[in-house]
């Protein structure tokens, strides 16, 4: 009992870890989307904003200086891509595509350029990085059989980031369901016309979204280099951004369904780290290249089967062109 009881526990611990970026994106694309705006270059922006804050913390020492960074490059691709798809009305999904493509050329170019390691910055200190947290009471509680545990392990030990990315979404859901501003937001990406009418500018509303969406794509890449690892490699988010968008699909772009669909994908993504090199009975051991197709595989027939009709924001993807 003790024995499964500890490997629960190591494994939602993993699953916390884990899902922190995809909830920080998949929070981010749920602005975005909710103004209208729809957004595949989560990947591109998590990428770039990764590959900058472990470049600037590996020069500063600093990890806040390399986050700080991250959302700045983070938001000026949310903020070019709100250019091409707000200003001049262009293709919403070309425009994501090609941030996504500008952002793993970069990155690799600028890594190779600057650190001349393949495109991989250095490793970085512990003065760089976000470290794990004790809370209070924490090494009290220890011996404490299974309250001290779960306390110990699962709410304890885990970096500022991982606790942001937690306390964003009932933020998130308290801004869009209960603020005029979210109010605002939610007319955008349903019924632009009526929102212009009201006198409210629908270009304002969708590039503020953008940049939501870009300040928490910032945070999601510099927690995946700075926090979760401790260098960047290149294309290291490996399609967290994609699976990130899955997430809100899944969660109907409802913050507290996504933050469940995010664990999930978390829990399925460490869930495959931990088979690696498990023999099954009668099956031997499982081949790596199946247990690292294990979570995009079970996303796929998630959201092929599992998830109901999904309706997106009405606007969505839709273009906005002002009545004269």
């Amino acid at each position: 009992m003790d024995a499964w009881f500890d490997t629960s526990i190591l494994a939602l611990d993993a699953t916390f870890r884990v899902s922190t970026p995809l909830i920080l994106a998949a929070l981010a694309g749920l602005f975005s989307e909710r103004s209208g705006v729809v957004d595949i270059s989560l990947e591109g922006k998590m990428l770039a904003a990764a590959f900058a804050a472990a470049a600037v913390a590996s020069v500063t020492g600093s990890a806040w200086v390399g986050l700080f960074v991250a959302i700045f490059v983070s938001t000026l691709l949310a903020l070019l891509h709100g250019f091409a798809c707000i200003t001049h009305r262009g293709n919403q999904v070309v425009s994501g595509v090609a941030i996504n493509m500008l952002a793993a050329g970069l990155t690799i170019l600028l890594g190779v350029y600057w650190f001349k390691q393949g495109g991989q910055t250095p490793q970085l200190p512990n003065d760089a990085r976000f470290l794990s947290l004790d809370l209070p009471g924490a090494e009290a509680l220890s011996g404490v059989p299974y309250l001290g545990k779960i306390y110990q392990e699962l709410i304890s030990g885990h970096n500022i980031l991982v606790y942001f990315a937690f306390l964003m979404v009932p933020v998130t859901s308290w801004i869009v369901y209960k603020t005029r501003f979210g109010l605002r937001l939610r007319a955008v990406g349903e019924n632009p016309n009526a929102v212009d009418t009201a006198g409210i500018s629908v270009t304002k509303m969708r590039y503020l979204a953008v940049i939501c969406c870009g300040i928490l794509c910032g945070i999601a890449g510099a927690y995946i280099s700075t926090a979760q690892n401790g260098f960047f490699v290149r294309d290291m988010t490996a399609g967290q951004g994609f699976i990130a968008l899955a997430a809100l699909i899944f969660g109907k772009w409802r913050p507290m369904s996504v933050l469940f669909a995010c664990l999930l994908f978390g829990f399925l993504d460490a869930l495959a780290v931990r088979l690696q090199g498990v023999a099954l009975p009668g099956v031997g051991e499982i081949p790596v290249q199946f247990i690292e197709a294990l979570p995009y595989l079970l996303t796929v027939i998630l959201l092929a089967g599992f998830i109901g009709k999904a309706i997106a924001p009405k606007a969505s993807g839709v273009p906005y062109i002002k009545e004269r």
